[in-house]
Order: C-alpha cells, then sequence, then structure tokens
C-alpha cells in the first residue's frame, strides 16, 4: 500500500487501522525510549493518504478513525484520534487529539480538539497501546499496556472516565460494535470485554462530572437514560421561546423517545399556523422523517393529515422506506383510498382480522393460512372452506389439505370437512382430501377410512378397489367392507376382509370372477385349517376346473399347509393328476423318500413312464426296496424305471429273474451291453441259478468281453463250480494280450486243476499273482505252492506252506537267497518252533553252499540281531580264522571282534593282534563304548589315532600324567590341545595355558579368559592374550587384555595399548572397568575415548570435583550433571553444585528430584540460592519460578508476597496455592487465588482468615466475581461480625447479586436491619417486598412520614392493610394520615374516611369519597358534615363529590337542614348540565325525525312511480291518506313543563309533591 516513512525504521509495529471509506490508512509502531527515560516507550505514526498517495510522520502510540456529523453538513466528516505520551526537557507530556481528515470546502467542519491523558504516579511509564472509538456512543477508549482505561467525549475531547481494568498487560484491542465497547486480551489470556453502563452513564456525567451538555448529547447520541428532565425543561424552552424547529429537532433526538408522544403533536397543533410559513406540525413531522422512523401516533397523525390532502403517494413512498410504524388504525385510514396498501399495513402492524379480512376479499385464500400460521392466529376456516367450495371445488380441496398441514392439527374436524363435499355431491374431491389427510394411518381415523371405502364402493368400485390394493388404512371397519365388496363384486377384497370361515367358503367358490394369482395369494393369508378347508371345497364344487388353481396352492405353500395335508387332500379325491403336478415342484427340494415314492406312483398310474424313469435315475430319496416291488407290480410295458432302481441299489439278481422270467432277455442284453457291464457277473450267476441255457450265456460275455470285470465273473463261476465255462472267453482275452492279472490267475486255476504242465505256466508267466495261485495250489501240491511263492517273494505264505509240510531245506536256502533282514527275524525268532531245525539247515547247507559274501553277511548280521553270539562266534572262527575264501574279509573281521567284544571280551586283545583288516576306529570306539579303554587305546595307537588315543586317556581311564606323558612322546598340536583343555577343566589353569602355548591354539580363549579370572592369575593371562592377538582380533581379547592390565595394575601398558591399532570395546571395557571401582584405569580409558558423561562420574569417584563440573559440561547431559551435582551437595561442594543444579533446573522434569535431593539433606539456603540464579537463565521456566515460590513459602516466608506479585504469571500457581495452604500464608493465598481467577476460594480465605487476609477494596472486587451465591450472604455474616461500619459499602457491590429479601432476613434476625437502611434505599427501586416492610418499620419507628408516604406511592409491594392497621392508633397525627391514605390506596375506602373523619381530615375524606366511586359513602358523607354542622365541608363536598351525589338528595338534605345557600352553587351548576344535555337531546330528535320525513318523502315518491295507473282513476275516488300527509291535522305536541322538562317528571329529580 505504501512505504514506510523514516521514523518508523527499527520499530515494532502494533497496529495498522484504515478509516470506513478505505481513504486513510495509519501505521503506528514504537522504540526504546529516549537514553535519559529509557522505559518510556516511544510511538510512532504514519498517516497516509490514498488519494493524495502522500504519508506524514507523527510521534503517537495509538490511533483510530471514526465518522462524525457535523451540524450543517450532510456528509459524515472523517476523524482521526490519536493518543501520544512523550519525554521533553524532563517533562512527560501525554496528549490525545481529535482531527478531521479531508475537510470538505464549503461545508462546515469540525473543528480541532486535544485534552491531556491523566497517568496516576505509579502509571508514569505506561503508555498507549490501543484505541478503540464507539460509534454507538461516539466514545474514544484509550487503553494502555499496564490496563489503564481512558473514555473521552469524541465531539468534544472532554474526560469521562478512567480506571484500571486489567492487572496484566493488554496488548490486543477489538471493536465490539455491538455493545458499543471493545474486546481486549491481556497477557494470562483472558478475553476481557469492557462497555458503558447505560443506566449510569448519564447521570454520572451529569451528577458527578456536573456537564449537564454533555450529558444530554451522550443520551441523545446513544438513546441513553438519565437526562429526561433536562431534555424536558430545555424543549419547554424552546416552545415558550416559539423556536419550533430547533423544538422539533430536539424532539426528535430526545433520549428514548421521551419528548415524542401525543402531547408534544397536540403541542404543535395547538400552535396558530402563521400565514406563508410552514406550520409547525409539517415541520415536526418533517424532521422527523429526517431523522428516523414516526412512532405508531405519529405516523397516525402524519397519514392523516396526508390522505386528507390525497397524497397517496407520499405514504407510499415512507412505507417503502420503513419510515411509518404501521398499526391498524393506520390501515384503516389508508383503506379508504387504497385496499392494497391498507393490506400491507395490516400485515406489517400484525392486525391479523384485519389481514384475514383483507384475504378473504381478495379470494387469497391459500394466504390466509400461511399468514396465520406465520402470526399464530386462527380464523373461522370452517366458513372460509364453505365460501371456497361454491365457486373452486379443487381449491376447496386445496385449502383443505392445507388446513391439515397445519401445525397444531386441523382446525376444522376431518368429518365435518368431508360432509361440506358430500353435501354438494363431490364424491372425487372429498376421496381426493381423504385419501391425503388418512396417509398416516392412524387409529383414530378408523371412521373416517370406512367412510372414504363405503362412499367409493357404492359409486366407484374400481377407486375403492385401487385404495385397498395400495394398502394404506389398516383401521376402518373390516366386516362393513367387505360386505360392500362382495356386493361391488371384489371378490378378492371381500376375501381379504372377511374373518369368519363360512364368509370366505361362500365368496371363495366365484373363481369365475377371481384372477389366479389372487387367490393363491389369498390363500398364503388364511391359517392352516381354513385353507384345507377352503381347498376341499373348491375341489368338490369342480374338481377339474378348480384342479390347477390347487396346485398352484399347494406348490406355493406347502410348507405352511403341510406335504403330508396336501397329499392326502388329493389321495381323498383320488386325483392322482393333482398329485403329479403337486409333488412335481415340491420333489427337488424334498428328501422324504415316502414323497418320492408317491410322485413316482401318481406319475406311472398318469402315464408318465418318461418321468418314472428319470426320477428313479436322478432320484437318491425314495424307497429303493418298496419301489421296486411297486414296478414288479405295475408291469410297465417299459423295463427302464425297474433297471434304474435294480442297478443303483443292488438287486441286479431279483432284476434278472424279473427280466428273465418274463422272457424280457433283450433288456438283459441291453443291461449288460450299455447300461452297467460291471454287474454283468451278478447277472452270469442269476442266469447259472435260473439254469439258463449256457450258448446265451457264453454269447452274453462274449458280447461284453473287454468290459466285464473278470474277478468278480471269476468269482461267481467259481462258486457254482462253472469255471471252465469261461475257458474260452480267458483265452481270448490272453490272444488279444491282456495282462489282466484277474484272467491269467483264472486261467492259471483251470491250467493247475487240468494238470497241464502248471511248473511251466508257473514259472514263466509274468501276470498272475503269486500269492492267489499259491493259496489255489496249497491243497493240491504244496511244491507248486513254493514255485508260486518264492516267485512272487510272498515270504509269509511260504513259510507257513513249508513249516506245514517240514520243507526246511527250501526254506532255509529261500531265507538265505532272500537276504532279508524282515525275514531273518521272523525266522530266528524265539516263538517261532521250527527255528532249531532251520539253523542247522542254514549252518548245515544253505551257507557253506552260498558263495555271494552278501549273503553270508547278511546271514551273519541276521545272527548278531537274532542275539546267538556263540552260534555266531563260531561260524565266523571257522570262515575267517580258518583259510577260507572269506579270511582277509574286512567285514567279517571286524564282525568277529565285535562279536567277541559284545560276547567273549576276553578275546577281544587277541583278535586285535592277530586281525590286521578291520575298521580301527570304528571298533575302537566300539570298545570304549563297551568300556574296554586299554583295548581301545591299543587299538588307537595302533593306527596312529593320537588324538582319540589321548581323549581315551583324559576321558576314559582319566591320567592326565599318561596323557602329558603321551603328549611329550608324540609332540602334536592336537594333542597339547587335548590335554590343555583337560587341564583347564581340571582347574589347573597355568598349566593348561602353558599347554595351549605350546599347542599354539587361541581356539578356547572365552574359556580360558573366564578361569584365568576366577582363578585371579592375571599374569600368566597376560602372556596367553599376546599370543591369541596374534592369531585373532577379536574385541573380547583386546578387552581382556586391557582388563588384566588394570588388575595388575599395570596403567603404562593400558595408556600404551590404546594408542596402537586394537579392537577392543573401550566403551564397554571402560563401564566394566569403572563397575569394578578401577576408577583410575577407567579414567583413562573414558578420556581416550571422550565419553565425558562417564568420566565426570568416574571423577566424581576419585573425588575430583572440579574435573567432573569440567567433563560434565562437555557432557551437556541432565543424567550426568544430576550425578555430578548431587555428588558436590554430598561432598558440600555447593559453588560446583550450583554450577551444575543450573544446567539441571532448566529441565522441567528434572527440577523437582533436585529439590528434593537439597531439602532431603536440608541445604534449604543453598537451594533457594540456586533456584534464585536459576530465575535469570534464557531458559528459564515456569517450574523455576513455582519452586522458587514454594521454597519461599517453606523458608523464607518474607520474601513470597513480592516473588508472587513479580512473576504471577510465570507461576504454576495451582501448586503454589497448595503450598502456601500447607504454609498457612493466607494473605498470600488470597492473592494467587485472585490470580487464578478462583474467587471463591480466595472470598473463603479472606473471610475464614481475615485477621492476615482482609483488605476492604481487595474483597470488594473479590466477592462481586464469585460464582457460589451462598457466599454473598456468607460475606454480609462475615461483615456483620467483624466490619459492620463497612457492610452498606458491601453490600451496594452485591446489589444486583443478592437475593434483597435474604439479606433483610438475615439482618432482621442479627437485630441489626437500620445498619443496612442506606442499602435498602438504593435498592428499594426493585419494589421487593421484604425491602420495602424493611424500611417502612424504620420509618415508622423513625416518625418520618416523608419518606413514608414517597415510599408507599412509588413501591407498593408490602403488606399495606398490615401497615396500615400497625399506625392508624400512631400518636402522630401525619402517621394517622398515611394510614387512611394506605386505606384509601387499598380500596378500604370506609376505613379511609372513618379514620380521616376521626382526625378531622375532612379534605382528605371528601377526596376518598370522590375516588371511591360509591354514591353511598358520598351521601353518607354529606350526612356527617350536616350532623356536625360543617357547612363549609357540606358545599366543598357537593362539588368534590359531584359525579356520585344526586341532586334530589342534595336538593332534600339541604332543604330540610336549612343549607339551601350552601347547595345553590351546586344546583345551579346541574341545572347548567342538565340543560344543555336536554337541549341536545331535543336537537337529536328533531333531526331524527326530519330523517324520518325525509325517508317516508322518498317511499312515497318510489310508490307513485310504481302506481302511475292512479291517474285513470275518477277523480270522485279519493286517494288513499298517505302517511305524513293531508287528511288531518295532526294531534298537538305534548306539553312541556317549565325549564325543557315534561311535565311527568319531577323538578330537579325529586319525587312529586302533593298539593296544599
Amino acid at each position: 500500500m505504501f512505504e514506510r516513512t523514516a521514523n518508523l525504521a527499527n520499530n515494532q509495529i502494533i497496529n495498522y487501522k484504515w478509516d470506513p471509506s478505505e481513504k486513510w490508512l495509519v501505521l503506528i509502531g514504537i522504540a526504546p525510549g529516549a537514553p535519559e527515560r529509557p522505559q518510556l516507550v516511544k510511538g510512532n505514526m504514519q498517516l497516509f493518504s490514498v488519494d493524495q498517495q502522500r504519508s506524514q510522520a507523527l510521534e503517537a502510540h495509538a490511533a483510530s478513525f471514526a465518522q462524525f456529523k457535523v451540524p450543517g453538513n450532510e456528509n459524515p466528516s472523517i476523524l482521526i484520534s490519536f493518543a501520544t505520551k512523550s519525554f521533553n526537557a524532563g517533562q512527560i507530556t501525554s496528549k490525545l487529539h481529535v482531527i478531521e481528515l479531508g475537510a470538505q470546502p464549503g461545508k462546515s467542519s469540525f473543528s480541532k480538539k486535544q485534552a491531556d491523558l491523566f497517568f496516576p504516579p505509579d502509571f508514569q511509564d505506561d503508555f498507549p497501546v490501543a484505541m478503540q472509538i464507539s460509534h454507538k456512543y461516539a466514545l474514544i477508549y484509550v487503553i494502555t499496556k499496564l490496563g489503564l482505561l481512558f473514555v473521552y467525549d469524541l465531539e468534544t475531547a472532554t474526560a469521562v472516565y478512567r480506571n484500571r481494568i486489567s492487572p496484566d498487560p493488554i496488548f490486543l484491542t477489538s471493536e465490539a460494535s455491538a455493545v458499543g465497547g471493545f474486546y481486549a486480551i491481556n497477557r494470562r489470556g483472558q478475553v476481557l470485554l469492557a462497555t458503558v453502563n447505560e443506566a449510569t452513564i448519564v447521570p454520572f456525567v451529569s451528577g458527578q462530572l456536573n456537564n449537564l451538555e454533555l450529558a444530554v448529547n451522550l443520551a441523545k447520541r446513544g438513546n441513553l437514560p438519565g437526562a429526561e428532565n433536562l431534555v424536558v425543561q430545555r424543549f419547554q424552552e424552546l416552545f415558550a421561546q416559539t423556536k419550533y424547529k430547533e423544538a422539533a429537532e430536539l424532539a426528535a433526538e430526545s433520549p428514548q423517545g421521551i419528548l415524542r408522544t401525543p402531547d408534544t403533536v397536540a403541542k404543535f397543533q395547538s400552535v396558530p399556523v402563521q400565514a406563508g410559513q410552514t406550520a409547525p406540525l409539517l415541520q415536526y413531522f418533517s424532521i422527523l422523517l429526517t431523522w428516523g422512523k414516526l412512532n405508531a401516533f405519529e405516523s397516525l397523525e402524519l397519514s392523516r393529515l396526508v390522505v386528507n390532502q390525497n397524497k397517496k403517494n407520499l405514504l407510499e413512498n415512507w412505507l417503502a422506506e420503513d419510515k411509518l410504524e404501521c398499526s391498524e388504525e393506520l390501515g384503516d385510514l389508508v383503506k379508504t383510498v387504497d385496499n392494497d396498501l391498507a393490506l400491507k399495513i395490516y400485515i406489517k402492524a400484525r392486525a391479523t382480522p384485519k389481514v384475514v379480512a383483507a384475504f378473504a376479499e381478495r379470494r387469497e385464500f391459500d394466504k390466509i393460512l400461511i399468514y396465520s400460521k406465520q402470526v399464530g392466529y386462527t380464523p373461522d376456516y370452517l366458513f372460509l372452506l364453505q365460501t371456497i367450495l361454491r365457486t373452486d371445488p379443487q381449491g376447496a380441496v386445496n385449502f383443505a389439505l392445507m388446513m391439515s398441514q397445519m401445525e397444531g392439527g386441523c382446525p376444522v374436524d376431518y368429518n365435518t370437512i368431508t360432509d361440506l363435499f358430500l353435501q354438494r355431491n363431490l364424491i372425487r374431491e372429498a376421496t381426493a382430501f381423504l385419501l391425503d389427510v388418512l396417509k398416516p394411518n392412524l387409529p383414530e381415523h378408523a371412521f373416517l377410512q370406512t367412510k372414504v371405502l363405503e362412499i367409493n364402493l357404492v359409486t366407484f368400485p374400481n377407486v375403492a378397489d385401487a385404495i385397498l390394493a395400495n394398502g394404506m388404512f389398516s383401521h376402518y371397519d373390516r366386516p362393513r367392507i367387505a360386505q360392500l365388496c362382495e356386493k361391488a363384486g371384489l371378490y378378492v377384497r371381500a376375501l381379504q376382509h372377511y374373518s369368519e370361515l363360512p364368509d370366505i367358503k361362500r365368496v371363495i367358490v366365484n373363481t369365475h370372477a377371481i384372477e389366479p394369482q389372487s387367490l393363491v395369494e389369498f390363500f398364503g393369508t388364511l391359517s392352516r385349517e381354513w385353507a384345507l378347508e377352503c381347498m376341499k371345497d373348491l375341489l368338490l364344487v369342480n374338481l377339474r376346473g378348480n384342479l390347477q388353481i390347487i396346485v398352484q396352492v399347494a406348490k406355493e405353500y406347502c410348507e405352511q399347509l403341510g406335504v403330508d395335508s396336501c397329499i392326502k387332500i388329493f389321495e381323498q379325491f383320488k386325483s392322482y393328476e393333482g398329485l403329479y403336478f403337486f409333488l412335481g415342484s415340491y420333489l427337488s427340494s424334498s428328501e422324504d423318500p415316502d414323497i418320492h415314492f408317491k410322485y413316482i406312483e401318481a406319475a406311472a398310474k398318469t402315464g408318465q413312464i418318461k418321468e418314472v424313469e428319470r426320477v428313479t435315475r436322478e432320484s437318491n430319496f425314495y424307497d429303493a426296496e418298496k419301489t421296486k416291488n411297486f414296478l414288479m407290480e405295475a408291469k410297465l410295458p417299459d423295463a427302464r424305471p425297474l433297471i434304474n432302481v435294480c442297478d443303483r441299489f443292488g438287486f441286479v439278481p431279483d432284476l434278472t429273474h424279473y427280466l428273465y422270467t418274463n422272457n424280457m432277455l433283450r433288456y438283459i442284453e441291453g443291461y449288460v451291453q450299455k447300461v452297467n457291464p460291471g454287474n454283468a457277473p451278478l447277472v452270469v450267476g442269476q442266469l447259472l441259478d435260473d439254469e439258463c441255457p449256457e450258448d446265451f450265456i457264453k454269447g452274453l460275455i462274449l458280447s461284453v468281453r473287454s468290459l466285464l470285470p473278470v474277478e468278480p465273473l471269476v468269482e461267481e463261476c467259481e462258486k457254482r463250480n462253472r469255471l471252465r465255462l469261461l475257458t474260452q472267453f480267458l483265452e481270448h482275452l490272453v490272444s488279444e494280450g491282456s495282462q489282466d492279472v484277474h484272467v491269467h490267475n483264472a486261467l492259471g486255476k483251470i491250467i493247475i486243476d487240468s494238470n497241464n504242465n502248471p511248473e511251466h505256466f508257473l514259472t514263466t508267466n509274468p501276470y498272475y499273482d503269486s500269492r492267489v495261485v499259491g493259496k489255489y495250489c496249497e491243497k493240491r501240491d504244496p511244491t507248486l505252492a513254493v514255485v508260486a511263492y518264492r516267485r512272487g517273494q510272498c515270504d509269509d505264505e511260504l513259510i507257513n506252506v513249508t513249516n506245514k509240510n517240514s520243507l526246511f531245506k527250501l526254506q532255509a536256502r529261500y531265507v538265505v537267497e532272500r537276504m532279508d533282514g524282515d525275514l531273518w527275524e521272523k525266522v530266528l525268532n524265539p516263538e517261532n518252533e521250527y527255528r532249531r531245525q532251520l539253523i542247522d539247515q542254514v549252518v548245515s547247507t544253505a551257507l557253506p553252499e552260498s558263495k555271494s559274501p552278501e549273503q553270508v553277511s547278511a546271514a551273519v548280521k541276521a545272527f548278531m540281531t537274532a542275539d546267538l553270539p556263540h552260534e555266531l562266534i563260531e561260524l565266523l572262527e571257522k570262515i575267517v580264522l580258518q583259510n577260507s575264501a572269506f579270511s582277509g574279509n574286512f567285514n567279517l573281521q571286524n564282525l568277529l571282534i565285535l562279536t567277541a567284544i559284545k560276547a567273549d571280551p576276553s578275546r577281544v586283545m587277541d583278535y586285535i593282534t592277530r586281525l590286521d583288516n578291520f575298521d580301527g576306529p570304528a571298533v575302537g570306539e566300539v570298545a570304549v563304548e563297551a568300556q574296554l579303554y586299554e583295548e581301545a587305546f591299543a587299538i588307537f595307537k595302533k593306527f596312529n589315532l593320537n588324538v582319540q588315543a589321548v581323549n581315551v586317556l583324559l576321558d576314559n581311564i582319566r591320567s592326565i600324567d599318561r596323557a602329558v606323558e603321551f603328549a611329550f612322546r608324540v609332540e602334536e598340536d592336537a594333542v597339547w590341545s587335548q590335554v590343555a583343555k583337560a587341564q583347564l577343566r581340571e582347574g589347573l589353569v597355568s598349566d593348561a595355558i602353558e599347554s595351549f602355548i605350546r599347542a599354539d591354539d587361541a581356539t578356547q580363549f572365552l574359556d580360558v579368559i573366564r578361569a584365568s579370572e576366577d582363578a585371579d592369575v592375571y599374569p600368566d593371562l597376560v602372556r596367553y592374550l599376546l599370543m591369541v592377538r596374534q592369531k585373532v582380533k577379536e574385541p573380547k581379547v583386546d578387552g581382556e587384555l586391557i582388563y588384566a592390565y588394570a588388575k595388575i595394575d599395570r596403567l603404562g601398558e593400558i595408556e600404551e595399548f590404546i594408542l596402537i591399532p586394537n579392537v577392543a570395546n573401550l566403551q564397554n571395557v571402560g563401564d566394566r572397568l569403572f563397575d569394578e571401582a578401577l576408577y583410575e584405569a577407567a579414567k583413562i580409558i573414558f578420556a581416550f575415548i571422550s565419553n565425558w558423561a562417564k568420566l565426570a562420574v568416574t571423577l566424581v569417584r576419585l573425588k575430583q570435583f572440579q574435573g567432573a563440573v569440567d567433563a560434565a559440561r562437555k557432557a551437556n547431559s541432565a543424567k550426568t550433571w544430576k550425578e555430578v551435582c548431587f555428588a558436590c551437595v554430598d561432598a558440600e561442594e555447593f559453588r560446583l553444585a550450583q554450577i551444575c543444579g543450573l544446567n539441571i533446573i532448566i529441565q522441567v522434569d528434572d527440577l523437582e528430584e533436585v529439590s528434593e535431593y537439597y531439602q532431603n539433606r536440608g541445604c534449604f539456603n543453598e537451594l533457594i540460592s540456586l533456584m534464585e540464579s536459576g530465575l535469570g537463565l534464557e531458559r528459564a521456566h515456569m517450574g523455576i519460578f513455582t519452586e522458587l515460590g514454594v521454597l519461599y513459602a517453606r523458608y523464607r516466608p518474607e520474601k513470597l508476597m513480592e516473588h508472587i506479585k513479580l512473576f504471577s504469571t510465570r507461576l504454576n500457581i495451582p501448586k503454589l496455592i497448595r503450598a502456601c495452604d500447607e504454609q498457612q500464608h493466607w494473605k498470600e493465598l488470597t492473592y494467587l487465588y485472585i490470580q487464578y481467577d478462583e474467587f471463591d476460594n480466595a472470598a473463603t480465605t479472606v473471610m475464614n482468615h481475615s485477621p492476615e487476609s482482609w483488605d476492604h477494596m481487595q474483597f470488594k472486587d473479590i466477592i462481586v466475581k464469585v460464582a457460589s451465591v451462598e457466599l454473598y450472604y456468607k460475606a454480609v455474616h462475615f461483615y456483620l461480625q467483624e466490619h459492620p461500619d463497612l457492610i452498606n459499602d458491601m453490600l451496594n457491590v452485591l446489589a444486583l447479586r443478592v437475593d434483597h429479601t435474604r439479606v433483610v432476613d438475615i439482618m432482621r434476625k442479627a437485630g441489626h436491619l437500620r445498619l443496612v437502611k442506606p442499602y435498602m434505599v438504593a435498592v428499594q427501586s426493585n419494589n421487593v417486598s421484604a425491602v420495602n416492610e424493611a424500611l417502612n418499620e424504620i420509618y415508622v419507628e423513625e416518625e418520618d412520614y416523608d419518606r413514608l408516604r414517597e415510599s408507599i406511592d412509588l413501591h407498593d409491594n408490602f403488606d399495606q392493610i398490615g401497615l396500615a392497621q400497625k399506625i392508624e392508633k400512631h400518636e402522630l397525627l401525619e402517621m394517622r394520615r398515611v394510614a387512611a391514605y394506605i386505606y384509601k390506596k387499598a380500596g378500604r375506602w370506609k376505613q379511609s374516611i372513618a379514620l380521616s373523619k376521626k382526625d378531622n381530615h375532612y379534605k382528605d375524606a371528601m377526596e376518598t369519597a370522590s375516588q371511591s366511586g360509591e354514591r353511598e359513602l358520598a351521601e353518607e358523607l354529606l350526612v356527617y358534615f350536616i350532623e356536625q354542622g360543617k357547612k363549609e365541608c357540606f358545599a366543598s363536598c357537593l362539588f368534590v363529590c359531584y359525579d356520585l351525589l344526586r341532586a334530589d338528595v342534595v336538593l332534600e338534605l339541604a332543604w330540610i337542614h336549612n343549607m339551601i345557600d350552601f347547595a345553590f352553587p351546586y344546583l345551579l351548576q346541574f341545572i347548567r348540565e342538565y340543560t344543555g344535555k336536554v337541549d341536545e337531546l331535543i336537537k337529536d330528535k328533531i333531526e331524527a325525525q326530519k330523517e324520518v320525513k325525509a325517508k317516508e318523502q322518498e317511499e312515497k315518491e318510489v310508490i307513485a312511480q310504481q302506481n302511475m295507473y292512479a291517474q285513470l282513476l275518477p277523480l270522485a275516488l279519493p286517494a288513499p291518506p298517505m302517511p305524513g300527509m293531508g287528511g288531518g291535522f295532526a294531534p298537538p305536541p305534548p306539553p312541556m313543563g317549565g325549564m325543557g322538562m315534561p311535565p311527568s317528571m319531577p323538578p330537579f329529580g325529586m319525587p312529586p309533591m302533593g298539593s296544599y
């Protein structure tokens, strides 16, 4: 928008504003103050004109724009107000300036204003930070940083008010235009709303500031109360001076319209109009229109003038501009000239009856409903509906529907509306209305639902059917509607509505007129029993015609009706066709065998053979036996259904028998060839049983050929001993190349039976099953069985047949040849009773014959497995030790030694010596397992297995000395390694280390390290680790080496070692050294790796605190700082501890731990010093300030309040509240509660601990902000007990919050009611009964009758009769007058008059009688005055009570008591009044007679015109006399008495008197 000016360089911008036209902009910034007073901030402002594109630099802290209308200038002026505070020549100057921007040439301009800003002494360095201008009140609000508020008048720059609104600095404000104030936000985050008190500002300005002109201007600008008397007085002065224009302007601007009354209008009307001048009344109205909107009375008077002048367009313009307040009277006035304009006025005035009437005249009935709903008016809807029906039936329907949709329900009963339609035979309209209003389907609309259905069933059945089809009604009279539906031919609807079975049966038989689908759906609504009854009736009436419907019903509702019930109905009527159709639909979902059977039966009986065939083929649920028997009995021409059943359920023999006996051979051939060749064996077997010719059977078999299963066929033929029957068939299959095992088995059996070279077949045929054929041969020739079993390796069968037939030689040869371990195990089983015979044959025949080493090995192994060692040793000695083909066999030598180890250990050493070709390592291990350690050592030594040999010495013989000796002899690294490990296990650590070094073995360094540490042989460990480092690079090795150096205190080597390349994990090593208190070594490590945290802790352990602090500073870790700090505290190094503590307490989480540590060790002063130092830190947080406050509360309470006030915004107030409560610092606690907005607790604290914490001004500020109402009354008790002299001041503060009745009760019970008299006077304007009665009681006691009368007049809410009774006998006369006055106000006229008469206050008595309006009281008072001889009072009473007294009574009393002279003025007045009334009556009567005569004359002329023929009548026939015409004289008027009264009336209203 613009460039900053130089004065805003290096400024902090705090505000930017623009005027409403956005043509003036202002930018405000602040900068440090002058060097001589730097604390006073300097303000700079840049004002920029958008039109001129120019800037002006000024000194100002706050500024704002406003619009102000200067008198004489119709356009508002743009004003800028700015506040500045500067320091010049040692003086502080504070000013407020108001200046007009862009003054309009030739127009009245705003004169520049300025005023001083008065800052209190405590706020000399305060400065404005914001300015807001209230456009509602034309007030300037200047807000300072420290919370001061200055209020100035915009027009005059007059100071209005100053106060502090916030204890905390304010940094942001915003205008609150709705309330004429502003919002402000302070540092605590509170949002403040400040505005003027409309009820008190004008009295404040006029009273406290004594500025009447400003008070009036404020009242006018803001429409505020409080300046009424001033405005009225000024208006009267202007009117008296004939300054009517100024008076009109004042009346127009009068606050709250106090002068805009009928009296003011009357005043202007009463002013005579000067020739050539505008009437004052028109001037007044013109100013009002310019100023704003007229009220109702003013609008009416102005409109009357305009209507009389026929200037309707002015009215339209004013209404459009909303200048007139609409009223019913105004509408009536305007209606005489414009109905549309009158309607608009009626609507705005909410003259509802007139609006409805206007809409009715315009026939806009729909608008009536809308308008009535909007305003909550209830017109005569029935009349309106009747009116619409006459001309627009459809419009009437729409109107009725609109009524039905009104909130709160239809104002006219639906039935009444329907009758209105029906009376005019508007059936369709009535139906349309009812259908719409009955949509909710409510029970209370049952009658109307019945009605709409009745009228349509009689007139338009199709409409009724559509209504019922929609299902929108459910509460109508169903029996009635059912009858009408039946009469109208709507049988389906009738069925739906009848609820009795006879009615349903009667209607349901009309199937010719009922759609089948609807009838089927209706059955779904019936109960099971009724539905079955109706189905029976339909079948009974017309079986053929209704069968399809019944079938459809049964299909649709079979689950509800029950399938069995449906079936019984069809069976009852022997309708297999119905049963077939019904079950056909249900069959696919049913698994009931009976249903499937019945369907098959029904289909068969109805000739549906294909369906029977399909079901028997596809269904899995029918009873096969039952179905088979039925089909056989039915003897269907087509056998396929029977074939399906028998084939699927295994009745093939029965099928074959049935077909063969019924000569249906082609079906047999078809079944075997096409249906199921697999069942051909069963067919063949049954045919054989039925003695069928073999040629047919052979032909049947050959026709199937390869499809025929051979095994069952052979089985069937073999059972019947007819196996030869298959010879041709089997040979044919073999010739075709069949390899089927069953074919060859059968052929083999035939060859064996025929003894046609069976050995050749058994040995050459590769396809037969050895087990099957061998079994077949066992009873015929066992040797053939052995051949068959050998060929098929049928071990069990061969063993059994050889055992059974004592063929052990064959068995032994077979077992040796098989070389099968399981077979050997079986035959050598001890439970085998033939084992001995077999062993003999194996040893004597089978093995000697064998040339296969594998067979021998298998046999030997089997003997070993069977645990026959002695037999095996003898056998092996013969084979191995004796020269044979197997003497040098490796396996047999191994076996011999192993067997000896197991069975005869004494021979083992001999075998080891004699044999050379055996597995030394393996045999050695077996010897070790058999605990033959010397033999094992000999074997390993013989085969140069030194490691295994030394392991035997170490692990088994357990001789380390022999092992060491053996190691020296062989000098192998591996042997030394084993020896070293053994030594290590035995705890010979040094020896083990020496052995490892000899072995040059670094693999076991972990074990060596662990053992060395346990044995504390760190020097040896160092040598070992140095050797290991040459072979491996392990962090563990280097770390342990450092540790070992540390343990033997060789710190120099550590320093040298860590400098050379190494892979040690120095961090872990350092931690370990630290954990084991090797702090010097740990220090070296941590320093080298720069682990300052651990180094600091290590130095703490070494008591090197300064170094620890330096290391902690480098580590900069909270944990390290804490450890060093706590160590310094324990060592009383508080200076160093404070250095550490300052780095800790900046962390919120660690602050409390440090505080507790100090306090637990009694270092209170040091802790406070630490916290005080922490306040100056950049990262100082709320916890530090709060903790210091808690410490002050505990240990230095004298500093607590100062600390709280300085840092209240940086404290955790709840925590400090708890601390102050615990330490009983009540004054500080109160202050904290106030800062935390806990005003309830603050007030409670002050009242409970008043000696320490009470301050009257502070308590007043607190008590008005509390939330608990009970605290108000507790405060009343508190002040009553401790500070009664200030209780009124406190109560005045609470005046708007307390229950005045309760306060009065408290004071009354305490007996100090007079103490709060000023308070009660201040709040009496609320007209509270208890306050009024208390004050009245005090006034009575003080005999202050003037104040008492004033109280009674202004505040009537009290026990008036009780007060009157209390003071009517008071010794003071004026008090008794007050009692009479109270009786008069209460309407107890007699008591008031009696009391006035008693005290001779006749004037009061007369006024009371006059105000009572009771004639008897007035006449009784007259009589009293006569009796007392009070003639003057008599005369006065006649005029005071003139309207109540009867003239005859007055005259009679005056005449009787000779007081005519005193009554004569009254009589003159009475005669004059009544004479005037009689004259008016006579005048009215004469005018009425004239009107009657004129009307008669008009009638006469009309009759004359209608009877023109009367001129043709003879002249001798006089016309009949007309009324009022000639034909005699009118009777004379009755005589009039004197004074214009009829003679029958006595004069002066007295009764007639007799003659003398």
